[in-house]
């Protein structure tokens, strides 16, 4: 048998990246993905209905598309600082509706609602599956929760032929409500025909669904693209590279030779793409909550919630934009990061980023110990620029804040592009940041 190839540990974390992209098509998904990798690492799941006394390791809560995990080192103070490590599980898509079933023309469609920034154009033509969750009838407890995927072309948004519209490369105007209606079928629609399709798919009841969030991806799996193989192809890049840093340092952490010198936490959020205002958003109370619930645990006390805030740091992780070739323009000529050139930390005065001077000197040490290197970016004067959960999490918890990411192309497209080698150097980083400092 010839033996299987050596793979770098960088190319092993790409792998890896890959296999948790293709399982996690929803934020419900990607969080339970996030918390098997944790169960297997010796994380448990705290239920938020239960007294925490006493407990100590590596610890989880989910609500949602929102997860927050953390380990607490053995022997450590209730006033030990936290070393947060902030994403969010949420990517722009094409939402289905409560009343989707629906068609025009002899044709059978679905009503989908557009969720976040994207880029219309990049859904069309696309083979599309489904994917989220179902809230099903239950006994005395209330409804119970299924999550549904059906990973295989089931639906399509196609584009208007060329020969009806010549003028399409000058530039294609989409209507949001008529133009992105995928199809799936021929025929008048059918009331309740996608609910039946989706409940078979795990074997429940039609009858027993009692409602639903669920999304549309593309089915095409991710991969590696470039001469050498540099680049990382995949869906969901923003922001799951993130997501899936964010858990491999946190059970770097908990599992490596060097304890932790702080309680190294994860909180990755929902909703991001929407403005993070929900129950499971970064301007939920959730991560206050359980990091407040962390310090009484362990016999803490008001003082010493304090304490462990003055000397929290936060890195927020989330993509970030590389120099596009062929719109240079849009960038600002002295700060154009490249994939592969390693993570990118994000500046802005106007606080669309939380990044400041002692924020970037944390994350430049980290890079150092990791023998990382770093890119700074700031946005060009003439154009628009994004934000993250940083700046919301720095004013919720008044701690200091960095944004940091992975530097990529596309950015919201239904398929995005980043270097093969940045996200295992992202969480090398980030690992350092929540074990040394």
């Amino acid at each position: 048998m010839t033996p299987a190839p050596h793979r770098s540990p960088v190319r092993a974390h790409s792998d890896d990246l890959l296999a948790f992209i293709s399982s996690a098509p929803s934020p419900y998904h990607a969080v339970a993905s996030a918390a098997a990798r944790l169960e297997k690492a010796g994380f448990r799941e705290r239920d938020a209905t239960e007294d925490w006394t006493g407990t100590t390791g590596g610890g989880y809560v989910t609500r949602g598309g929102a997860l927050i995990a953390w380990y607490v080192p053995e022997g450590a103070p209730a006033h030990t600082p936290f070393r947060i490590v902030g994403t969010h599980t949420d990517s722009p898509n094409l939402r289905v509706k409560p009343a989707p079933d629906t068609g025009t023309a002899g044709w059978r469609q679905i009503g989908v609602e557009i969720y976040g920034g994207v880029p219309l154009n990049t859904w069309l033509d696309r083979d599309l599956g489904l994917s989220g969750r179902l809230a099903l009838r239950g006994g005395p407890d209330g409804p119970r929760e299924r999550l549904v995927l059906i990973d295989e072309p089931l639906l399509r948004v196609p584009q208007l032929a060329i020969h009806l519209d010549r003028q399409v490369n000058e530039g294609a105007l989409l209507d949001r409500q008529r133009h992105l209606a995928p199809v799936w079928a021929l025929g008048d629609p059918v009331d309740g025909a996608l609910l039946r399709r989706v409940a078979a798919a795990i074997d429940e009841d039609p009858a027993d669904v009692l409602g639903w969030d669920l999304m549309l991806h593309d089915v095409q799996p991710p991969g590696y693209l470039g001469a050498e193989a540099e680049f990382v192809v995949a869906p969901r890049l923003d922001n799951l590279v993130s997501v899936h840093a964010g858990v491999t340092a946190l059970v770097d952490a908990a599992t490596g030779d060097r304890p932790p010198a702080y309680v190294p936490v994860l909180a990755a959020f929902d909703h991001e793409e929407v403005g993070s205002v929900s129950e499971t958003g970064a301007q939920s109370p959730m991560l206050e909550r359980v990091l407040s619930r962390s310090v009484t645990a362990r016999g803490g006390s008001g003082e010493d919630w304090s304490r462990a805030l003055a000397g929290t740091f936060c890195v927020s992780a989330d993509m970030a934009h590389a120099v596009h070739p062929n719109y240079t323009e849009r960038h600002d000529a002295g700060h154009r990061p490249l994939p592969n050139g390693g993570p990118t930390v994000k500046v802005n005065t106007n606080q669309r980023y939380a990044t400041d001077s002692t924020g970037i000197a944390v994350f430049a040490a980290a890079c150092e110990r990791a023998q990382v290197a770093w890119q700074p970016f700031a946005v060009n004067n003439a154009m628009p620029c994004g934000t993250s959960i940083g700046p919301l999490t720095a004013a919720r918890l008044g701690v200091p804040t960095v944004d940091v990411g992975v530097a990529g192309l596309s950015m919201h497209s239904a398929r995005e592009l980043c270097g093969a080698q940045d996200p295992a150097h992202l969480s090398a980083v980030l690992r350092e940041i929540m074990t040394a400092g």
